[in-house]
């Protein structure tokens, strides 16, 4: 690839923070809800439902979570959209029979409790949230469509202003729905109206700024979906892997608590590594030469260095403004967290490590790479799991949790970055 126009660190930053921003405030939402729920009646087993029928509910849903990579990669002009439009709808269908199978039908119980070891108090919490959920997969569908192509125009600043409406509209239906909702439940009720809110904004903005490009031929529905299915696998594998951790910790002795702080410390990870998965968005639009691939290996690295950084202060220093005066969390929860929090300060520079790989892999097309790297990282995962359950290992479930996020995400960096020459 060649430019004439050689990309500058202060062009990748207008493009990437915006988008940062947008992924620290979808984080906050969810840091909002669990803030609510732990002031609520029963705080442990809300926190816990919540946190496994969102890890159920991702893994699930994770097929259209790269909606907006697909769109980014693939849509030029209308007949292109018409093209990936299908595709999003055809898995929105399937995501929302899933979480109705799941929410409503005797297939809940038995996921819940037999598949993933849940207590059944916990499985009850969970089961109402993805009940609640069952049709966001439509609305998130949507905004991932329309997202990828406010990002293709650059306009992303506009993805993150229908993120900050959609916190002023948390906060609204969280406060109403105390009339109704009670535990886990409320949480899920705050959730799918924020999100409808934000998917109403981005389909404007997107109306607004989106223009088709000229004389580019339209992709059939054979290409898009040989050029799709690949990325919505991995998506779906890269999901499997907080199910299955949390899975692990619940047959844990301290199950309950672990799940709770499992949940509080993917809210942090969500919060300050969740942005570096825009590293492979910033690689399909930007880079066109390789003088542009380093520009952005050395923004990478400036950014993952000041998100473990923050990572550490939140674990540590500003523990307990964040963790009781923010969250509202026991002293107990509170202490129980710290030190396996100050861990993950190695989790942005793993993720976004992967997330530039991913972005290579992504701009040749080879999407079906991606789809193995996912296999390899689950593989691994399941080995894990077979050698604790083989030698009756019992770990602090937290600590358990941490160590398998990090050498998860280590374990898919070395398979993409071992393959990188053949892309």
């Amino acid at each position: 690839m060649s430019t004439d126009r050689l990309l500058s660190q202060r062009e990748i930053s207008h493009f990437f923070f915006p988008l940062l921003l947008n992924v620290q405030l979808m984080s906050l939402s969810h840091s909002v809800i669990n803030a609510a729920l732990a002031r609520g009646e029963k705080p442990v087993l809300a926190l816990a439902g919540f946190s496994i029928a969102m890890v159920l509910h991702l893994f699930l849903a994770s097929p259209s979570y790269q909606n907006h990579t697909i769109t980014i990669a693939l849509v030029r002009n209308r007949r292109s959209l018409l093209g990936v439009g299908g595709y999003v709808l055809a898995v929105a269908i399937y995501v929302s029979l899933l979480l109705t199978l799941i929410g409503y039908s005797p297939l809940g119980p038995w996921v819940l409790q037999e598949l993933l070891g849940t207590s059944p108090e916990i499985a009850a919490e969970a089961r109402k949230v993805i009940a609640v959920l069952a049709f966001l997969p439509f609305l998130t569908g949507i905004r991932g469509l329309c997202q990828g192509l406010v990002i293709r125009a650059r306009h992303t600043g506009l993805v993150s202003l229908a993120t900050l409406v959609r916190i002023g509209a948390l906060l609204g239906f969280l406060f109403l729905g105390r009339s109704w909702f009670s535990g886990a439940t409320l949480g899920a009720f705050g959730l799918l109206g924020c999100i409808a809110v934000e998917t109403c904004f981005m389909v404007w903005f997107a109306w607004k700024t989106w223009l088709p490009e000229e004389d580019v031929s339209p992709k059939k529905w054979r290409d898009i979906f040989h050029y799709s299915l690949p990325l919505s696998f991995s998506s779906a594998m890269q999901q499997a892997v907080p199910l299955l951790i949390g899975a692990i910790i619940s047959r844990l002795p301290d199950a309950a608590l672990a799940l709770a702080a499992y949940g509080i410390i993917r809210g942090f990870i969500f919060l300050l590594a969740g942005p570096m998965r825009n590293l492979q968005q910033a690689y399909l639009t930007l880079v066109k030469s390789r003088h542009d691939d380093l520009q952005l290996v050395i923004f990478f690295r400036r950014v993952a260095i000041g998100m473990a950084l923050i990572m550490l202060l939140a674990a540590y220093p500003l523990n307990l403004p964040i963790m009781q005066g923010i969250m509202g969390l026991s002293d107990e929860l509170r202490r129980y967290i710290a030190l396996p929090l100050a861990a993950c300060l190695l989790y942005p520079v793993f993720y976004g490590a992967v997330n530039l790989l991913r972005g290579h892999y992504a701009a040749a097309h080879r999407t079906g790479q991606l789809g193995w790297a996912t296999v390899f990282k689950v593989g691994y995962l399941m080995g894990c799991w077979m050698v604790i359950r083989l030698t009756g290992i019992s770990p602090p479930g937290i600590a358990l949790a941490v160590f398998l996020l990090l050498t998860c995400e280590v374990c898919e960096a070395w398979y993409l970055r071992r393959g990188l020459h053949w892309v």
